[in-house]
Parts: structure tokens; C-alpha cells; sequence
């Protein structure tokens, strides 16, 4: 059963204990993710149009990454403290506006200087806004919210598809591919203008008596393997392409062909918003998901031809499409009451993973070749399948009980 809303305000946690609302608040942030990854799957290839506009070195492009994850990992930092003091509504706003902020000094700058700031403030305000709209959606939806990160996680995947083919698409036109980064910020301006008044949910949990204990072993453990789900990503879509040259596809060819991943990502992810239409199966789907994962991406690194390779990227992107979302939704349900200081964790770990794993990727395949190198893509992979056995097996007998639950203790499960 469904239902979608937009201006009735949010139903409080007890209210409809077998519908899942769609409502405001809900639509909202599937909109305002779908503009932040937009934003970031822009990123690889601006910055590759860039180096080719300054004539920077590859050291140099580099160090855009490393900004960007170190942005990122200061947003998770300081999460926590700016979630205690700013209403969810203000942080969200001040975030996206910091957002476009920064996505505008890094394509307007002029120089390499100008370019990197840009790309530092566009990682910290940008994880700040993802950070706070996984806030909003764990508020809205509780033991629900794998439900919710992975419908919401939909859209984000479109963008995926739609974002680098439009920068590269547009690079050649009279008005350029910066004037693509442009549309995240109209979208946003028109969300604000819509929702500026919309009351969102409040913290849900014991926030007040929670936020001062450690974090659950469990909560830590998930953290580290939503940490890893990104780097898995990264590490293919940076790196991918050159084991597509390996196989004889050309440099053209190779950026075309990594469309095959973020096309079975998105695909991936519809298919994840319909299994988890019913609670208990987020643990199932994620594991399914690790298993394919692990056999798309052998198939890509031992893959001798390109029709091979181009079908294992599909079957990979597959895999990879749920396992940030159910991970993030199994890191918040590992501590009740924590949510906050798990969601801010969580992208600190996030940011130096996403920064060191395709250095050391990068570092092996340039002393062993890029074939051992790419080695690392299954070691991440056995880790998260770790990761989750240990996660699952240290859960808090209640913790675990409510997870089972068909109604999740929240009065938010259904559909």
C-alpha cells in the first residue's frame, strides 16, 4: 500500500503502522541526493576536461580527489556537532548553498589553486548535504529506512547514468561542460523555493541520552563495510578503463564502455527498491549483492576480451548498486538512539578509504602492473563479506530482534 503526499506534514512514527508514506520530507531528499550525484559523478570527468584545459600533471589530478575525500571526511568530523546545534531544515539548506558554492569555484576558478579549493569545499558541504539527507530519511522512516536509502538511491543512479555523459556531450557545444554543473544548483533553487516552509521530521531515536555512549562493535563494523561499498565503486570507475585499454579498447572506447557499470548500478538499484518493498530482506540482498559483485569484477580483471569485459562491468554494477545503501541502513540500525554520531562516522571512514584504496591501487599496479594491482578489488570484496558476518554476529540480541521485526519497533515498516 502507498501513498504519496506533499502538504500534510510528516506522520509522526506512530501513526499508519503498515503504509510506507512517500511524503514531503521523503520526496525531498530523494531529490536533493539525485542533485548531490549528479554533482559527483560530474566530478571525474570535469576534472579530466580540466587537465586538458591547464595542462596540469597527473600528480597534480590526484590531488582533486584527495581534496575531495578530505572534504568529505571533515564533514564527518563535524556532523555530529552541527546536527546538535542546526534543525535538520537549516543544515540542509546551508549545505546545498555551501554545495553549488563550491561547485562554482571549482569551475569558474581559473587556475589549478582556485580549482582545488573548489574541489575541497564541494567535498565537505557536498557529504554535509549527503550526510544530513540520510539524516532526514533514517528520521522519517526508522527500521524502514533500508527502503528508503535504497528508493532514493534510484534516482541517484540516473544521475550516475545521465551526469558524465552529459559533461562529456557538452564539452564540444558553444556553452561548454561547466555550464552543466549549473543544473544540480537549479534543481536545489527550485526544491528550496518549493519546500523552504516543509517541517521535517526530528531526530529520531534518544538522541539526548544516546549521544554521549560509545558506538556499538556492530555500528563500527557496518561502518567500515558502507566505507568499503564506496571504495569498491571507486576504485572500478577510476580503474576500469585502463583494464579496458588491456583488452584492446581504444581511449574512447574504454570511457564509453564504463557506462555498461553505471547503467547495471541503476538497474540494480530499481530492482533493490522493489525486493525491499517488504522488511527482513535488506541482510539477504546484501549478501547476494557482495557474491555478485565478487564474480563481476573477477570477470572484468581475468576478461581477455572486450565484449567479456564490458558484460562483467554490467554484471559488477549490478552487485555494487545496493551495498551502500542496505550497509548505511544496517550502520544506523546498529545503534538505536546514535544515529547521527553513526551517520558522521561513518563518512569519516568513508572520505579516507575513498582516498587511500585507489591510491594503493594505483601504487601496486605501478610497481606490480596494473593486473596485480587490481587484485585489491576482490580483497575489498572478501572484506565486506567479512565485515557483515561479524557485524550481524556481535548485533545486540535487541537490536537484532528489532531488526527481524516485521514492524521494526517504529511503527514504519509496511508496503
Amino acid at each position: 500500500m502507498y501513498r504519496y503526499t506533499s502538504r500534510r506534514p510528516a506522520l509522526p512514527r506512530s501513526a499508519a503502522p503498515d503504509v510506507f508514506v512517500r511524503d514531503a520530507p521523503t520526496v525531498l531528499s530523494y531529490a536533493v541526493l539525485a542533485c548531490y550525484t549528479f554533482w559527483l559523478y560530474a566530478f571525474a570527468p570535469a576534472v579530466t576536461l580540466l587537465r586538458a584545459e591547464l595542462g596540469f600533471s597527473y600528480s597534480v589530478l590526484g590531488l582533486y580527489q584527495v581534496l575531495w575525500a578530505g572534504g568529505a571526511a571533515l564533514a564527518g568530523a563535524t556532523f555530529g556537532w552541527a546536527a546538535r546545534h542546526l534543525a535538520r531544515g537549516a543544515l540542509l539548506w546551508w549545505s546545498a548553498l555551501v554545495t553549488a558554492g563550491g561547485a562554482a569555484v571549482f569551475t569558474l576558478g581559473t587556475g589549478v589553486p582556485a580549482t582545488l579549493i573548489g574541489a575541497g569545499v564541494f567535498g565537505a558541504a557536498g557529504t554535509m548535504l549527503l550526510t544530513v539527507d540520510q539524516a532526514i530519511l533514517s528520521d522519517r522512516h526508522g527500521s524502514r529506512r533500508d527502503r528508503a536509502l535504497t528508493e532514493a538511491n534510484v534516482g541517484a543512479g540516473a544521475s550516475a547514468v545521465i551526469a558524465p555523459l552529459l559533461v562529456g556531450g557538452s564539452a564540444a557545444l558553444v556553452f561548454g561542460w561547466r555550464a552543466v554543473f549549473a543544473l544540480p544548483a537549479v534543481a536545489l533553487l527550485a526544491l528550496h523555493l518549493r519546500y523552504r516552509r516543509q517541517t521535517l521530521p526530528p531526530p529520531g531515536g534518544r538522541r539526548a541520552a544516546g549521544g554521549a555512549g560509545r558506538l556499538p562493535l556492530a555500528c563500527w563494523l557496518f561502518a567500515v563495510l558502507t566505507a568499503l561499498s564506496s571504495a569498491i565503486e571507486f576504485c572500478l570507475v577510476y580503474f576500469g578503463p585502463q583494464v579496458l585499454l588491456e583488452v584492446g579498447l581504444s581511449a574512447a572506447a574504454a570511457g564509453t564502455a564504463l557506462s555498461s557499470n553505471l547503467l547495471g548500478i541503476l538497474v540494480g538499484r530499481v530492482i533493490g527498491a522493489r525486493i525491499t518493498r517488504r522488511p527482513g530482506r535488506s541482510v539477504p540482498l546484501l549478501s547476494l549483492s557482495l557474491a555478485t559483485t565478487f564474480v563481476g569484477v573477477v570477470l572484468f580483471w581475468v576478461a581477455g576480451q572486450p565484449a567479456l569485459a564490458v558484460g562483467a562491468l554490467f554484471l559488477a554494477g549490478l552487485g555494487i548498486a545496493n551495498l551502500y545503501p542496505l550497509s548505511l541502513a544496517l550502520t544506523l540500525g546498529a545503534a538505536p538512539g546514535q544515529e547521527d554520531r553513526a551517520n558522521a562516522r561513518t563518512q569519516v571512514v568513508l572520505g579516507v578509504l575513498a582516498a587511500a584504496s585507489p591510491y594503493l591501487l594505483g601504487a601496486l599496479a605501478d610497481r606490480r602492473g596494473l593486473a596485480t594491482g587490481f587484485a585489491l578489488e576482490p580483497v575489498l570484496i572478501g572484506g565486506g563479506a567479512v565485515l557483515l558476518w561479524a557485524g550481524l554476529r556481535t548485533l545486540r540480541p535487541a537490536v537484532r530482534t528489532r531488526a527481524a521485526s516485521p514492524s521494526g519497533g517504529s511503527g514504519e515498516s509496511g508496503g
